[in-house]
């Protein structure tokens, strides 16, 4: 186990998901651990479920850590930058997952010389099968950005990209929990109207989900030829497949994917 000191920023779903991962993964000490929230009800959830260290102070925690985790909101990273300026130091690794918020926003607060880390995770982080991407600032050292791809391993897989894809993979994996998760309705709900009840059709629709994605992953195959595999001349997932496409699913979650892309583009701006 390292002696990793970490203070995370923001005490949220995602941000309460690393903590988890640090310490199942033994990447730091529980004790080492703090966690800034403003909120008394999260603060006091945080506190009793995990027992995390928790204050609404920024003081102590910030000087202390070596790592520091900004898991905020893009719209109030401003004045999360101005409390931590107060506080940090250039010897830190200031690792940050607000969305489209870019390296520059930090390297502006601090300095040219700061170690800045900028990582897109996703929601399946709270059950360790998160997708993330990371990039840095030129003056992060490499045993930084290992430190970083350690930490954001423990809650699922984890891909160096330059900075000028992030807002791509924001669009894709970042957002794209949540098209999956429509996809799945949509496929219950199918199964409702032929016949399955809810409990079974939800069920099912989302074991498909899970168990295709897996293996996908274990085997390395190309979709196209997972696809092929269950798709027999006449049958009936030729039937399906054949109405998906006469619906434009190719080209919608195309869009989608890029509609996302500029909206975090967009963010980054303001």
């Amino acid at each position: 186990m390292s002696d990793h000191k970490i203070t995370v920023v923001g005490g949220g779903r995602m941000g309460e998901a690393l903590c988890l991962g640090i310490v199942k993964t033994k990447f730091a000490k529980l004790e080492n651990i703090n966690v800034i929230e403003p909120l008394s009800d999260r603060a006091a959830f945080l506190r009793e479920e995990h027992s995390l260290n928790v204050s609404l102070e920024y003081g102590k925690f910030i000087s202390d850590a070596n790592i520091l985790l900004v898991a905020v909101k893009p719209q109030v990273i401003d004045g999360v930058l101005d409390s931590l300026l107060k506080y940090y130091s250039e010897e830190q690794i200031v690792i940050s997952i607000a969305a489209g918020i870019p390296i520059s926003r930090f390297l502006e607060k601090f300095s040219e010389k700061a170690k800045i880390i900028r990582v897109m995770p996703n929601t399946p982080c709270l059950v360790g099968s998160g997708a993330s991407a990371l990039c840095s600032s030129k003056d992060t050292e490499e045993d930084d950005i290992s430190i970083a791809l350690e930490l954001f391993s423990s809650v699922g897989i984890v891909e160096r990209v330059p900075e000028s894809l992030m807002d791509a993979v924001t669009g894709l994996s970042g957002s794209g929990p949540a098209y999956v998760f429509q996809f799945i309705e949509a496929l219950s709900d199918a199964g409702v109207r032929v016949g399955l009840t809810r409990e079974q059709s939800l069920k099912l629709a989302a074991q498909t989900v899970y168990g295709s994605s897996r293996l996908l992953l274990e085997t390395g195959e190309h979709p196209g030829k997972l696809k092929d595999m269950v798709t027999s001349p006449g049958g009936t997932t030729i039937a399906g497949i054949h109405a998906l496409e006469k619906g434009g699913i190719r080209s919608t979650v195309i869009d989608a994917v890029v509609a996302a892309t500029n909206r975090s583009n967009e963010l980054g701006k303001k």
